[in-house]
């Protein structure tokens, strides 16, 4: 299904490589990720899912506008594949930090497998309707939802630093090979063997990542605290979020983007059997000039993003998306409006690699997954929301003014959004910090609230600075599980300040210890350079009565 390609292989049998083992990378060869075979492996098994997943998505938009042709309803079969990842990413993403992600994973591709099987068996029968669709649809897409977090947790794991934006631009590539050859694939099969064919197809191609998955064995960090509980870990995971700003500014980019991008997967089916005359076969070539030209996008990436940076690649990207857009409200030639596509399919990779790159690189190890996952909610709610609205606009006003209205609507977003630079914080390191470990104690793990001062002695001379420096540590103690934080001033010694924040537990206290990362050290030393007192800060940990 559409996941991020990242596991691990071995010749015989898979098994976790140390960061030792993976090779030093270039950061400059689009192709430098696949030298490591743990990466190699699960891009290739992802990639023949992934076409799988396009010959369905072609079968089920084609079998609909069969079914029921009103624009409405075809709108609805791109919602009903976003919806889930809106529903169930973030709890997803929770599960994927706190639970066991091979097995996870595993149960997520046996559930797609179950359901590809039953909507091709269905459609044999010929049982399929409206609803069935869209329910298979949906159902199928809550798989790819328990998936996604976790597949794209594990990516910086996999391959140096360095390779990073290589990383994400390959497995979106994938993707994107998948799209320029399942469409194809899909449209000559429902051409000459109907959907049902189409849609078993599907689930066989789940099978390859179900194999690289079970032979994986993945090694195991070493943890001293029990796993968190999952109501404290969405509540964790939402106040990280809230104290991201680079992570939040991602958000904000993605919405601009997506939520009017979205009209163009939505309607172009329409576009191909109203506006053009083409059969499935021609809806698949469509399909297939969004994915060639994200290939050769994905192949010039590092090379434009170097030369343009993030910002000004996302910008212009989006402006180019936006004409596209306007080509489908007007070009009625075939083959020329199959040009101008590979044009949507390379502003598109451009702007999802590196709004991914983005959300990868603001996020934490411990965290990941529920972080990356707040990011695929916005980015299919805004899928989700912004087909439903574009189906229903079409219905109302028809295809030319609803694409009109869209590719405009892109462009003033990408507008408003640009004060908020994804460039910001080039060197942030998010790796873990070694933080002095709290001495042994009786405490029980699960009393609380816990409230942590720390006393600073600052000269008064430098009290501007030092209050602008500490609170950059309400982000940090915010992120790493704080409920609350604040810093006073003692009245009867104005240079003593004390900094305050409290966690739910003496057991969350802990974790705050393990989450700690090298930026978090970085500001802490910035904090604690305009200590002058002759001893360290002194630091108290009071905890509620039991």
């Amino acid at each position: 299904m559409k996941q991020a390609a990242e596991t691990q292989t071995a010749s015989t049998e898979f098994t976790s490589q140390t960061q030792g083992d993976i090779k030093a990378g270039s950061g400059t060869s689009p192709w430098s990720p696949l030298r490591q075979p743990i990466f190699r492996m699960v891009w290739i098994a992802t990639v023949a899912s992934n076409i799988g997943t396009w010959m369905n998505d072609v079968g089920a938009s084609w079998m609909m506008t069969t079914l029921n042709p009103n624009p409405l309803m075809i709108a609805l079969v791109q919602a009903a594949g976003s919806l889930p990842m809106f529903l169930f990413a973030l709890p997803s993403g929770v599960l994927a930090d706190i639970v066991d992600r091979r097995r996870y994973m595993l149960f997520a591709q046996v559930w797609m497998l179950i359901t590809a099987s039953a909507l091709g068996a269905l459609a044999l029968a010929g049982m399929v309707t409206p609803a069935v669709l869209l329910g298979a649809t949906f159902l199928l897409s809550m798989g790819a939802a328990m998936s996604a977090p976790a597949f794209q947790a594990i990516v910086p794991s996999l391959v140096p630093r360095s390779d990073l934006p290589q990383a994400v631009a390959l497995n979106s590539l994938g993707i994107n090979i998948s799209r320029a050859i399942g469409p194809a694939l899909g449209g000559l099969m429902l051409s000459f063997a109907g959907p049902a064919a189409v849609f078993l197809i599907n689930a066989v191609s789940v099978i390859g990542v179900m194999v690289v998955l079970y032979r994986w064995k993945p090694a195991q960090a070493p943890g001293r605290l029990p796993p968190e509980h999952f109501l404290p870990a969405i509540r964790t995971g939402v106040r990280y979020v809230q104290s991201a700003p680079l992570l939040r500014i991602v958000l904000a980019r993605s919405v601009a983007f997506f939520l009017f991008g979205s009209a163009g997967w939505a309607l172009l089916p329409l576009v191909a059997r109203q506006e053009l005359g083409a059969g499935p076969g021609g809806y698949g070539v469509l399909l297939t000039s969004i994915g060639l030209g994200a290939v050769g996008g994905a192949l010039l990436l590092p090379k434009v993003r170097a030369a343009l940076g993030a910002d000004r690649l996302v910008v212009l990207s989006s402006l180019a998306f936006a004409l596209t857009m306007l080509a489908l409200a007007y070009v009625r030639h075939f083959w020329l409006l199959a040009a101008i596509l590979l044009v949507a399919g390379a502003s598109w990779i451009a702007v999802l690699s590196t709004l991914n790159v983005g959300a990868q690189r603001s996020t934490a190890n411990w965290v990941k997954a529920r972080a990356l996952a707040a990011y695929l909610t916005v980015f299919y709610g805004s899928m989700t929301v912004g087909s439903a609205v574009w189906g229903q606009t079409a219905s109302m006003l028809g295809l030319t003014s609803t694409f009109l209205i869209a590719a405009v609507g892109m462009a003033a977003a990408s507008a408003a959004v640009r004060r908020w630079r994804l460039d910001t914080s080039p060197a942030l390191d998010l790796s873990p910090a070694q933080l002095v470990s709290l001495s042994d104690t009786n405490m029980v793990h699960d009393r609380g609230p816990v409230m942590i001062s720390i006393e600073y002695e600052v000269d008064p001379a430098e009290l501007a600075g030092f209050r602008a420096a500490i609170q950059e540590m309400r982000r940090v103690r915010r992120r790493s599980g704080a409920l609350s934080w604040a810093v006073y001033e003692d009245i009867e010694h104005p240079t003593r300040h004390v900094e305050v924040f409290v966690v739910e537990s003496w057991l969350e206290h802990l974790r705050q210890h393990e989450r700690h990362t090298v930026n978090d050290q970085m500001l802490k030393d910035r904090v604690h350079a305009f200590h002058r007192g002759a001893t360290p800060p002194v630091v108290r940990h009071l905890i509620a009565p039991s």
